[in-house]
């Protein structure tokens, strides 16, 4: 165990030491044990239950039998206040199941994130865990949770806070644009050689390779004002609203993730797509994927609509290269970019 968590993993004296039941955690997190079932829920929330099920279902969780008593005092108040929002007409119910389903795909990665995190800090990898480390686990979880939920909240505001200025620059930009589209541009930044390095590594070095491109990724998006769309293991996924921007956060991964001793190879493309769901969608999206594809190691290609926005900005050469064929696309004009 390690020595800096020993103090964290001491249990109160008025607590059992032992392996927590879910009935505790459900406590822990939630404040009180199920004893409501569908119908109950739906019915002291003041919604159908065909709605209940909805929401249930989006936010992720399985839906149990009628009789099952599954259901928190917590859930009732969650869903009275669904009702409320109903009742104002605020919005409306298709518009509450994409929230709830937005939520719950984006707190159970979160959830399950931070587990992850926790228990990897706090227990020996190479040891099973016993009962007294397990409840340790628990008293250490009981002390952080109210900060964390604090921060959770100060975050996620601040993230609205980021989002809601962003979409308010790339309207200003965009004026001209179909409604429902922006022009964006949109970087893929790949790891050279994954499928061969992930066969010689074991599991946990496998596991801090991934969370090592993937967090100096995310450092130097962040750094440019630019937004990490998504993650897939050996690849990141990003958008920002000028060309420039994504030009120079395209040289700074190749460099940053070259100190670390890995390559990666980065294609970009400017144009319209489709924002939904938080991801983004279209041609020009295809596009980067594709550039990324034929890009070599260490290298980052563009599109025409790139290049032609970062000629001559200070710092940034483009070279024009031959075309290539890209599957779904027929020929495409690749340019090199690099710093001068």
């Amino acid at each position: 165990m390690p020595r800096r968590w020993r103090n964290l993993l001491k249990v109160r004296e008025s607590e059992t030491v032992g392996r927590p039941t879910a009935e505790q955690i459900e406590r822990l997190f939630v404040g009180s044990a199920p004893r409501h079932t569908r119908g109950d829920v739906a019915r002291l929330a003041g919604v159908s239950p065909q709605l209940s099920q909805r929401i249930w279902r989006a936010l992720g969780f399985a839906t149990p039998a009628d009789d099952t008593r599954a259901f928190t005092d917590a859930d009732v108040r969650a869903l009275r206040r669904v009702a409320g929002l109903l009742d104002g007409e605020l919005i409306d119910e298709e518009t509450v199941v994409r929230m709830a389903r937005a939520l719950g795909q984006t707190t159970a990665r979160l959830a399950q994130w931070q587990s992850e995190i926790i228990i990897g800090a706090m227990l020996d990898r190479d040891e099973p865990p016993g009962d007294e480390e397990m409840a340790g686990v628990m008293e250490t979880t009981r002390r952080l949770l109210p900060d964390f939920e604090a921060l959770l909240v100060h975050v996620w505001r601040a993230q609205l806070a980021a989002a809601g200025t962003r979409l308010l620059a790339m309207a200003d930009l965009n004026a001209e644009t179909v409604p429902g589209r922006l022009t964006l541009a949109v970087g893929f930044a790949d790891l050279v050689s994954f499928t061969q390095v992930s066969r010689e590594l074991d599991e946990q070095g496998l596991a801090e390779l991934v969370e090592t491109f993937e967090s100096k990724a995310s450092d130097v998006i962040a750094g440019h004002g630019a937004r990490l769309v998504k993650t897939l293991g050996d690849e990141v996924l990003f958008t920002a609203p000028t060309a420039e921007q994504a030009a120079r956060i395209a040289l700074d991964l190749v460099d940053v993730l070259r100190e670390e001793g890995r390559e990666v190879r980065v294609g970009l493309s400017y144009g319209p797509v489709l924002p939904t769901m938080g991801d983004v969608f279209g041609t020009t999206v295809n596009l980067a994927a594709r550039l990324t594809a034929i890009a070599r190691p260490c290298t980052v290609l563009v599109d025409p609509g790139v290049a032609e926005a970062v000629e001559g900005s200070p710092g940034l050469v483009i070279q024009r290269i031959r075309r290539r064929p890209a599957r779904g696309l027929g020929l495409i004009q690749p340019h090199l970019l690099r710093r001068s």
